[in-house]
């Protein structure tokens, strides 16, 4: 029987997906191998009729440019008890490629090691995938589609900040990242946002939603002290993730809660909390200030890859087949800046629960301090008595007395 491999996506899409399915495939037919693609993730991959395509060279071919994923994905985690070899055996499997984040691929390590312990024999690695930028990869090495993610999300707020500079209102945008801020300081810094909200800079305090409100108002003055009247604030939804259950509920939205009682945060949208909460603040300051809340995120996900992420997720489909000549299972696929294959092994980067430690936005790089320290717009000390007009303690919008800094 000819041998194959399977790739299958978990968890949300991101630019690049079907460029790392067309590598995959196209150098493992190449090389005399069937090539599966696994509709429904581990789903399917257990079910008594897996929904497979057959991959041929003209349809990976055909996606290799194209935004979304060619085989549909799936959260869905399997439990030990669906485990089967029946899948395996079948098709003569020999390598799982999972395309995803840290569950996606420490379910593959799970899977690999019922494999073994029931005498078939495969490998298994992983493509990491996330526009969060938020997997501890090697220093220099972005999650795939978080640049195309980026471009395309400046492209969203840049038009943003034109209609606030247009009608001489205020936007509240809220960018994706489960709990890193790589997207939104990335969107915000590029577009000259006057603040730039992420979880990161609340390094010296607690994450609160007053705390968020007075630093979104403090740009706010600080712009009408410079005679501007218009402005956008960015804030990442990763905030919510440092937030206390109780402080999630406090802001007033009426939640839908899941089984364990926590609130269900992706029924709702974060800018829309976040404009809330800052409308009854301006009200209770007496300012006449408009603003209007954004959400950016699924826009970003399915759009199609740029340059960038086109070469770099062929490198790592590449890579893909040379960790897998070199022997390679249970790894992670890397690429560096100058283009080198290596493994990166979930135990070398998880903690003792097994959990993968985010990568955080790095609050003492030159690059995030030249934009705190420069690019935004805030209330300093120096600004007290002219901010006094709009403000009755003006301290208390202090950004650097605020995050205690």
């Amino acid at each position: 029987m000819q041998s194959s491999i399977v790739i299958l996506a978990g968890g949300g899409p991101a630019p690049g997906i079907n460029t790392v399915i067309s590598t995959v495939a196209k150098v493992f037919l190449k090389s005399g191998f069937r090539v599966i693609g696994l509709n429904g993730g581990y789903k399917s991959l257990f079910a008594e009729k897996p929904d497979m395509i057959e991959f041929d060279f003209a349809l990976a071919d055909d996606i290799q440019k194209t935004g979304g994923s060619a085989i549909q994905m799936s959260r869905y985690k399997p439990k030990d008890s669906e485990f089967s070899t029946r899948f395996f055996v079948n098709n003569n499997v020999k390598l799982l490629v999972t395309i995803g984040g840290d569950d996606t691929a420490s379910t593959a390590n799970r899977i690999s090691r019922f494999l073994h312990e029931n005498n078939v024999e495969i490998q298994n690695i992983h493509v990491p995938k996330t526009i969060d930028n938020d997997l501890p990869l090697p220093e220099g090495s972005p999650t795939f589609g978080y640049y195309s993610a980026k471009d395309e999300g400046v492209r969203i707020a840049q038009t943003v900040y034109e209609d606030a500079r247009t009608s001489g209102n205020w936007f509240v945008v809220s960018a994706m990242g489960r709990e890193a801020g790589h997207l939104a300081f990335g969107i915000g810094a590029a577009c000259h946002y006057p603040m730039i909200v992420i979880p990161e800079m609340f390094n010296k305090t607690e994450v609160t939603f007053d705390r968020i409100t007075r630093l979104i108002i403090s740009a706010m003055v600080k712009r009408r002290i410079l005679g501007i009247d218009y402005g956008v604030a960015i804030v990442s939804e990763g905030v919510f993730h440092f937030m206390t259950d109780q402080e999630i509920v406090s802001s007033g939205v009426n939640f839908t809660f899941d089984d364990h009682g926590h609130p269900e945060l992706g029924n709702v949208s974060k800018a829309h909390i976040y404009n809330m909460l800052l409308q009854f603040r301006l009200k209770e300051l007496k300012l006449n200030i408009k603003s209007r809340p954004v959400e950016i995120g699924y826009e970003l996900r399915c759009v199609q890859p740029t340059a960038f992420d086109l070469m770099y997720c062929a490198l790592l489909g590449y890579g893909v087949k040379e960790l897998f000549d070199r022997g390679v299972t249970g790894a992670m696929v890397t690429s560096n800046p100058k283009g080198e294959v290596a493994p990166l092994y979930l135990k070398d980067v998880a903690d003792e629960k097994g959990r993968v430690k985010p990568r955080l936005v790095d609050m003492d790089s030159e690059k995030v301090k030249m934009v705190f320290d420069n690019g935004l717009q805030y209330l300093g000390p120096e600004d007290y008595e002219a901010a006094k007009a709009w403000l009755p303690n003006p301290e208390e919008y202090d950004f650097k007395k605020i995050l205690n800094w």
